[in-house]
This record gives C-alpha cells, sequence and structure tokens, in this order.
C-alpha cells in the first residue's frame, strides 16, 4: 500500500478551555514554536505584484482596515499626538479632512499616499522609513501596539472566533494566511509567512510576541500554553511547513 504524503500545510494545535467563561483557547503551536520574525526594512520585498524591497513598505501598501468605531478613534487620538518630525504626511492628513476615510465598499481605512497607507514614513524622511505610529510609541516609551490598528499589531497572527449551537466559543489563536486578505492576498508576491526569507529569528514567535499574544487572547491561558511548549523541549516540535521544504 502506497506511503500517504502528510498534507503541505501541517500544523500543531493545543487547547485549553477556559474555567472562567464558556470557551476553548486554540493555539497553532507549530507556528507559534516556529522562529518566524518580522523583517521588514530588513529584506522584505512587499506585497506588492512583484518584489519591492528597496521602497520598504512591508504590508503597509494598502492601508488599514479597522475593526470598528473604537479602533478607528484611537487611532485618530493617537495620529493626533504625533508631529510633523514623526509623520511625514501630517499636513496631507490634514488638509484631507483627517488619515481615515470611509471606501468605496464601504470599509473604514487609513487613506492612501503615493500607493501606500498615508501613516508610513518613506525612504529619504528624516525620521527613517516605517509607521509613524510605531515610530511615535517608541519615542515616547509606549508600546506601539498602543498606537496602531488593531490589525497592523496583530499581524501575522490572527483569531478566529466561532460560537457553536450553545453558544460555546471556541477561539483559535493562528498564523496569518494568504487567504485571509481576500482575493487580493492571492495576488501578492510574497507573503511572509509562507516564505523561508522570514523564519530567521533568534527565539519563538511565543516569545517575541508575548505582549501580541495575551492581548489577542487570555494572560491565563497564554501561561498554560507556555508552561506546555516548554515542559515538551524544543526538539519535539511539528517544523513548520516552510522550513520542512528546505
Amino acid at each position: 500500500m502506497a506511503k500517504r504524503r502528510a498534507p503541505q500545510d501541517l500544523h500543531e494545535y493545543v487547547s485549553f478551555d477556559d474555567p472562567d467563561e464558556d470557551r476553548t483557547w486554540v493555539y497553532d503551536v507549530t507556528f507559534l514554536t516556529s522562529p518566524w520574525t518580522c523583517i521588514f526594512g530588513r529584506g522584505c520585498p512587499g506585497v506588492l505584484d512583484g518584489p519591492a524591497e528597496e521602497m520598504i513598505q512591508g504590508c503597509c501598501s494598502y492601508g488599514a482596515h479597522f475593526t470598528g468605531p473604537e479602533d478607528r478613534a484611537h487611532v485618530e487620538q493617537m495620529a493626533a499626538r504625533m508631529t510633523d518630525a514623526q509623520w511625514q504626511f501630517r499636513k496631507v492628513a490634514a488638509k484631507r479632512g483627517g488619515p481615515v476615510k470611509v471606501n468605496k465598499e464601504g470599509e473604514t481605512v487609513t487613506r492612501l499616499v503615493d500607493n501606500a497607507c498615508i501613516f508610513l514614513n518613506r525612504p529619504g524622511f528624516a525620521n527613517g522609513p516605517g509607521c509613524a505610529l510605531h515610530q511615535a510609541a517608541v519615542e515616547n516609551g509606549e508600546r506601539f501596539m498602543d498606537w496602531k490598528p488593531e490589525v497592523c499589531w496583530q499581524v501575522p497572527l490572527r483569531r478566529v472566533d466561532e460560537t457553536d449551537g450553545h453558544g460555546h466559543v471556541t477561539s483559535t489563536l493562528r498564523e496569518w494566511k494568504r487567504r485571509d486578505w481576500g482575493e487580493g492576498g492571492s495576488e501578492f508576491h510574497w507573503w511572509c509567512t509562507s516564505d523561508e526569507g522570514a523564519f530567521v529569528g533568534h527565539q519563538p514567535v511565543y516569545v517575541e510576541m508575548r505582549d501580541e499574544i495575551i492581548e489577542m487572547t487570555d494572560r491565563r491561558a497564554f501561561r498554560m500554553f507556555v508552561e506546555y511548549v516548554e515542559a515538551r523541549g524544543a526538539t519535539t516540535f511539528l517544523p513548520h511547513p516552510v522550513l520542512r521544504r528546505r
């Protein structure tokens, strides 16, 4: 009998029931124990339809979608704190009625300037290229995740909630895949969780993105995940599909 091949995108998950609410937390062990790291400004080709490393746009080329009114209001509040020295397009935003708009599809998004997010400082700007919100947060000694749109500080993590007929919620924390971007994701020349170029970190994702994971899930559930992972030892995890292709 022919041996079956393992699925190309094989991942290992672990789940914990939350004792305080009707919820089960599910964690993507394969991605969270991998050496993925953000390589923005360090060779990231970006998410256009061709390699564009020199543009230093990362996944900021299409602007950010907001999760709701609170997300929008918070980002606008942070934007109001920035100076011209921190934000290249601050005056442009003021002239256009703010950095946020509702597009033709009725979605609330950040405006674009020169085909990229209005908050993205470009190469040649005195403060350097990168997200103005991120840079300003660091300059102010604050967490960048407390300044940026939710989707921007969460990527490449994604939380998916599913509720069964009895009201029980299953919340899965996993890697963000091309399909999560919608139809446009298939047009990306490159996506970081599907290419070995981003799996060059010196510590696992669950360590590097500790604050983000806790914010997206639950502190106690995350502690249980860490205890489970560290009790197993680093050599026993299913390698990420990208690393198995090497």
